[in-house]
């Protein structure tokens, strides 16, 4: 059988298949872990910060590691599958020892820099080892080729099938693994695929031929003059590449839905560009007379690729005729979000994956050991995109906004031409090449220009996401021409836009007053009577239900009017407001202050603060955490969190967080919960419905509707059966210390127009929708959100764009029975509810 150096090539064709595996496993690692560690540390900013830094920090650190702890000599093929079975061993640990990390997290948890610090340590046990592996697999690969342009191009071509795999990786977990399975069976795949890859490498290893290394490299140098300069580009490229991966999903993300369908395709676009450009770049390294100028050039087009990202997404697709609501499948759907993704994201994706394998020939040496030489380049591109994921999401885009932040990645890829090209000028000490020295600042003027020229995205965007086309002809008067003279609710203005941390916001007013808070690309609370009164009862019947309510736990904070509804009742002294976005309850919410009893108008100057004689304190982290880290105890717990088909947002509504609410209830204490029924389907309905249920077997369903036509609705649980006495509640609201609790129902028509003396507290009660033991004929069957499966937010994330609340309210409607064990009171009043319940609606 042949041996030697074209013997050992017929083999690279198979290795590099063995990268695309090793890729897939590796994205579906990342998907689960990133979303098992944020159930336990928190989804702020802050926490997802930490866990992208650690993990990006373990690979870069392993690619550096590797070539300086394991001996060139040894086997690259069987090290490359000792480091693929420690991997599929570590996601084991991984999955089934995360329970026992939380409890010791818990047990340490507080707030402020040491909480920051603890998470990081709580990152670094969970990811390192596996990333340090993970890190070290290209590397380690590497020493099967030599350090000549044939030799480093498949180096290129082995990193490119690597992020072909993670194309496939990060669909598979998104659509599939995770949709229909759990993250516990997304973990064994990965696991089966790594211990495929290495089985296949150990029986590749004793084949002759498969397993010759490159010859043995002499004692590295340092760099030779101008490589340091190439390290500094590809870093720089590195940074810019994760900046725009954060601001551009951002965006993107409003416009089509922060879904978590949205947040692969966008992701898988990237990385199919990534792989594209790998490769053309590959290819070029081995025929290009001199890889650094390309490189440099290949940075140099990026401030034009990036500009051009920049303009489709703020110029571009705002305009595109789509209403994704007339699509009759999310298939659809996916397929022009995909199309738009590849139209905007796609040219500046392939140019950041060429620039790798370029920057692998730019320094490359004959005789060098290339595990060092791929550990060192890996290294700088992967601790840039470290520094820019955290700078960008931390800093840049709260500071500058995206279009802010989108002149510094012109001005990033710019920089990292200047400093790979820079070094050409000058060939010797004292010389310079004019020529390229003009050109060289020509092309820093026309990245000048890009930058200056951008414009932030419309705030219509940010106000209404993926339904912009619908606010075209008010909101752009010189685009459309033609505007209709009645334009009802569409005929509003822009009060404020504001890019936090975690979330873009907006506030916008029409001309009759009405005032709308806007979050992940949508309206999420407004003073709009519909909207009043479903936040009112998030506030006003577990407070009126439970006999003394002192202690308030409100979670998502919003206009603020569910936790200004417990201002007027005299029994509350306190009342915790925990929201993960800190523009919300210091800018947006106070502009609701007339409707919200202006809970957080002190914020600014003190927190805790006063407001009518009770304490107000605000909290800026995610609900989870905070329930899951403070030993407070609540009377009322009550929830108004974003929609449940936003990404993350299903960890609100699992089985364990109701356990979470329902253990930090003082005795008789009550949780609340807002339920969206338009923006979804049966199965989400259900889903939500059943999920609470679960572990509040008494619970009950309280719809937001009128004559039958409904929104959304309250989820109502306490751990003993519930009973209201219907003359004890109107006598609390008849007492004159509950004279404002009185008016505040009757601002939103408790009470009020549709029969003649009918009473504020009878007329809440007969929101009364159903319970738990009722409605287990209608939730049969439903899927249990849990932790480890988060169905949630892949059943609602498939059909938002969906309109069917009346066809929900039509099948709760019929499972109703007038609940004789849970409201009791004086014949007068009972009569009065089963008369206002069994009137005809359009339902029956």
């Amino acid at each position: 059988m042949p041996t030697g150096p074209a013997a050992a090539r017929r083999f690279l064709p198979l290795l590099l298949i063995l990268f695309v595996g090793s890729g897939c496993a590796a994205m579906i690692y990342e998907v689960v872990w990133l979303q098992l560690l944020q159930l336990v540390i928190g989804s702020t900013a802050v926490s997802l910060g930490v866990l992208l830094g650690t993990f990006m920090g373990g690979m870069g650190a392993g690619g550096l590691l590797l070539p300086r702890l394991v001996s060139a000599r040894r086997n690259p093929l069987r090290v490359y599958a000792l480091l693929e079975l420690g991997i599929g061993v570590i996601g084991l640990a991984v999955l089934f020892g995360m329970p026992y990390v939380e409890r010791v997290y818990v047990l340490y948890a507080g707030r402020g820099t040491p909480d920051v610090l603890l998470r990081g340590i709580v990152a670094a046990i969970c990811l390192l080892p596996p990333t340090l592996l993970m890190g070290a697999t290209l590397p380690a690969i590497a020493r099967r080729v030599e350090t000549d342009p044939e030799g480093v191009s498949w180096l290129g071509f082995f990193y490119g099938g690597n992020i072909a795999g993670a194309v496939f990786g990060c669909l598979l977990a998104g659509f599939y693994l995770l949709r229909v399975h759990d993250m516990a069976t997304a973990t064994y795949v990965a696991v089966a695929l790594n211990a495929t890859v290495a089985v296949v490498a150990l029986a590749l290893s004793t084949r002759p031929g498969a397993s010759e290394a490159a010859a043995e490299p002499g004692p590295y140098e340092g760099a030779a003059r101008g490589d340091r300069a190439v390290y500094l580009a590809i870093g720089l490229s590195g940074a810019s590449a994760l900046g725009a991966e954060v601001v551009w999903t951002r965006l993107l993300s409003l416009m089509l839905g922060g879904t978590v369908y949205t947040f692969s395709l966008i992701l898988a676009v990237f990385l199919i560009g990534l792989g594209i450009g790998s490769s053309l770049g590959a290819a070029l390294a081995r025929r290009a007379a001199s890889a650094r100028t390309a490189l440099g050039v290949c940075q140099w087009l990026l401030t034009a690729a990036i500009a051009w990202t920049a303009v489709m997404i703020s110029q571009s697709l705002p305009y595109w005729p789509i209403l994704p609501e007339l699509a009759p499948s999310p298939w659809f759907t996916f397929q022009l979000d995909l199309a738009r993704c590849l139209w905007a994201v796609l040219p500046p994706a392939c140019l950041w994956g060429a620039s790798f394998p370029l920057a692998l020939a730019a320094v490359a040496a004959r005789g060098e050991d290339p595990g060092r030489l791929v550990g060192r380049v890996y290294a700088a591109n992967t601790l840039g995109a470290l520094a820019g994921a955290l700078i960008f999401s931390l800093l840049l885009v709260p500071a500058l906004g995206t279009a802010g932040a989108e002149r510094v990645l012109i001005g990033l890829a710019a920089a990292a031409a200047l400093a790979a090209l820079a070094p050409l000028i000058r060939p010797a000490p004292g010389t310079l090449h004019r020529g390229g020295a003009v050109a060289l600042a020509a092309a820093m003027g026309v990245a000048g220009w890009l930058a200056w020229s951008l414009t932030p995205v419309p705030w219509t965007v940010v106000a209404f996401g993926r339904q912009t086309v619908n606010l075209l002809p008010q909101a752009y008067p010189d685009v459309v021409k033609e505007v209709p003279a009645d334009r009802g609710e569409k005929d509003f203005f822009c009060t404020y836009v504001g890019e936090g941390e975690n979330v873009s916001v907006a506030v916008t007013e029409s001309p009759d007053g009405v005032r709308s808070f806007h979050g992940a690309g949508k309206v999420q609370a407004s003073t709009r009577t519909a909207d009043m009164r479903l936040q009112r009862m998030l506030g006003h019947i577990p407070a009126l239900v439970h006999p003394k309510p002192a202690s308030v736990l409100v979670v998502a904070c919003g206009a603020g009017v569910t936790a200004g509804s417990f201002v007027p009742h005299p029994d509350v002294e306190r009342i915790v407001i925990c929201d993960i976005e800190p523009l919300v309850p210091t800018v947006v919410t106070p502009m609701f202050g007339e409707a919200n009893y202006h809970v957080v108008d002190g914020i600014a100057e003190e927190n805790p603060h006063t407001v009518d004689g009770k304490q107000v304190e605000v909290v800026y982290d995610d609900g989870r955490h905070f329930l899951r880290t403070t030993r407070e105890k609540f009377d009322v717990i009550t929830s108004d969190p974003i929609d449940p088909w936003v990404k993350g947002c299903a960890a609100l509504n699992t089985v364990e967080y109701y356990r979470m609410c329902r253990d930090h209830l003082n005795p008789g204490g009550i949780v609340c919960l807002w339920i969206p029924l338009y923006e979804s389907n049966l199965e989400t309905a259900k889903s939500v419905i059943a999920t609470f249920f679960e572990v509040f077997p008494n619970g009950i369903l309280w719809s937001n509707d009128r004559e039958g036509v409904t929104y959304d609705a309250v989820l109502f649980g306490q751990v003993d059966p519930t009973v209201i006495d219907v003359d004890a509640l109107q006598r609390k609201l008849d007492r004159p210390d509950h004279a404002r609790v009185k008016l505040s129902l009757r601002e939103v028509g408790f009470g009020e127009g549709r029969e003649p003396g009918l009473e504020e507290g009878v007329d809440l009660l007969n929101t009364y929708a159903g319970q738990a033991s009722l409605l287990k004929e209608w939730t049969q069957g439903a899927q249990i959100n849990t932790d480890r499966n988060l169905r949630l937010q892949y059943l609602a994330g498939m059909w938002l764009n969906s309109s069917l609340d009346e066809r929900i309210l039509a099948g709760i409607r019929a499972q109703y029975r007038f609940p004789d064990r849970t409201f009791v009171g004086s014949p007068e009043r009972i009569g009065v509810l089963k008369k206002l319940r069994h009137r005809p609606t359009r339902w029956q």
